[in-house]
């Protein structure tokens, strides 16, 4: 089988068994999707859905945010990881917000990575959830699973794996494969434990068949 036929046999079962895929973050517009989306680095979705309502009720606005402290912010975050340091990112970023963007949460990858706390994966994840446009955002579990079903080979950080990855997948394709392979990642192809006998991608699978 070429990379080729495996990334088309894969994203059509895709397609089958999973034609709805989207982010399990709540939010109601692009800047709230910019926050939980900051908040969500090596955090569970979960978690992040927990403290958000209380966080958009107290600052619903980039302006509102701009002007609070990061110890007021910390107050709502505090059982993500890592709370300390992304309080003051989000102050920071709202402030940028303000400053150079009128409020408005930038639509280029490019733009968003100047806000402070937003890197790659972020600024991909935003691009592909707010605006549909093809960017293929990595994190642990698209890593994982990529590696495991061959739609990568020996990638050794997430920007090979993106690179890979967008090389076959059909750009009006990328956003919603983003959302494929993370939820794979997280509900079947799971780090420890894969539930490779429940997994009806077994026969495409790298890892399974060579086992």
């Amino acid at each position: 089988m070429t990379t080729q036929q495996r990334f088309e046999h894969i994203l059509h079962w895709f397609e089958a068994n999973m034609p709805v895929a989207e982010s399990e973050l709540s939010f109601s517009n692009p800047f709230q999707c910019l926050v939980a989306v900051m908040l969500s680095a090596q955090c569970t979705d979960k978690r992040v859905n927990m403290v958000t309502p209380a966080l958009f009720a107290a600052y619903p606005s980039p302006e509102a945010l701009a002007k609070a402290t990061p110890d007021e912010v910390l107050e709502y975050v505090k059982s993500v990881s890592y709370p300390r340091s992304k309080a003051s990112h989000l102050v920071l970023m709202a402030q940028r917000l303000v400053e150079v963007y009128n409020g408005q949460v930038p639509d280029s990858i490019d733009e968003l990575q100047t806000l402070q706390g937003v890197g790659r994966k972020t600024a991909n994840v935003v691009c592909a959830v707010i605006w549909n446009q093809p960017t293929m955002a990595v994190d642990t579990h698209i890593f994982r699973v990529s590696e495991r079903l061959g739609l990568t080979t020996n990638s050794k950080n997430p920007l090979q794996t993106e690179k890979q990855l967008v090389r076959y997948i059909p750009e009006s394709v990328i956003p919603k494969a983003h959302h494929w392979l993370l939820l794979h990642g997280r509900y079947v192809c799971q780090a420890r434990k894969p539930q490779c006998d429940n997994c009806g991608l077994s026969s495409y699978c790298r890892y399974y068949n060579a086992r």
